[in-house]
């Protein structure tokens, strides 16, 4: 009984890498799509707490993007076949602080309000330069490829590296993107509300982009596009 237990959890079940399990609703919805394209921004692991490692075990491929060096470096290690980069993104090219916990930490980040509300401190404050989505897909080997998964987790930045983001360009059908809410005691980690959500900036934005939000789990929020035609959601 025990045996035909481990093989029937095998054959059904699946393994979730990332840190809400929102990956098993992206591998779900993109069921049909063997070999898919994901931009992943904030990417900070190649396997633990990752939103788009599921996929590539399934054969996608993709753009990976983190503030932090040691991140990439693992990135250009264990998934060489993505194209890495080591930059922080933002509405427009220039230079910002960057508040540095320590490498590989998921809390690095530009965003000051956040910082203060945290109880740990940064261990330095460093000036660094910025790009944009757009520079970043233009000058990439995907740059004439469908995306069709974006995940993006920069720590309260997101409205920021999304504001003049040309989706009437590159029309991304899933949209997968933290929301932190600063209002909160606990921000790390939460479950966000719906009358939150719908004030945010972010969500306002995919609105007026034909986006439509489907799904959140804890703080992570997924949106398609209206006019996709891919999904398996039964």
């Amino acid at each position: 009984m025990k045996i035909l237990k481990k093989i029937y959890y095998k054959k059904y079940s699946k393994t979730s890498y990332a840190i809400s399990g929102v990956d098993l609703i992206i591998d779900r919805m993109f069921s049909r799509l063997k070999k898919g394209i994901y931009l992943d921004l904030g990417c900070n692991h190649p396997i633990k707490y990752n939103n788009t490692y599921l996929l590539h075990k399934r054969g996608w491929r993709g753009i990976n993007i983190d503030s932090d060096t040691k991140s990439i470096q693992e990135f250009k290690k264990f998934r060489p076949d993505d194209y890495n980069i080591n930059t922080l993104i933002s509405e427009k090219k220039s230079k910002i602080k960057y508040y540095f916990y320590h490498d590989r930490s998921p809390l690095n980040t530009v965003d000051y309000l956040l910082v203060k509300k945290r109880k740990a401190k940064p261990k330095r404050i460093i000036l660094k330069e910025t790009n944009t989505l757009n520079s970043i897909i233009e000058n990439s080997p995907f740059k004439k490829n469908k995306i069709n998964l974006l995940s993006i987790d920069i720590e309260n930045h997101e409205y920021e590296a999304l504001k003049n983001f040309k989706f009437n360009k590159y029309k991304i059908d899933c949209i997968v993107i933290e929301i932190i809410n600063t209002k909160n005691k606990k921000i790390e980690t939460q479950n966000q509300n719906l009358k939150y959500i719908l004030k945010s900036k972010v969500y306002k934005l995919l609105i007026k982009n034909s986006y439509k939000l489907i799904n959140w789990v804890n703080s992570d929020l997924v949106f398609i596009n209206k006019r996709a035609n891919i999904w398996n959601l039964d």
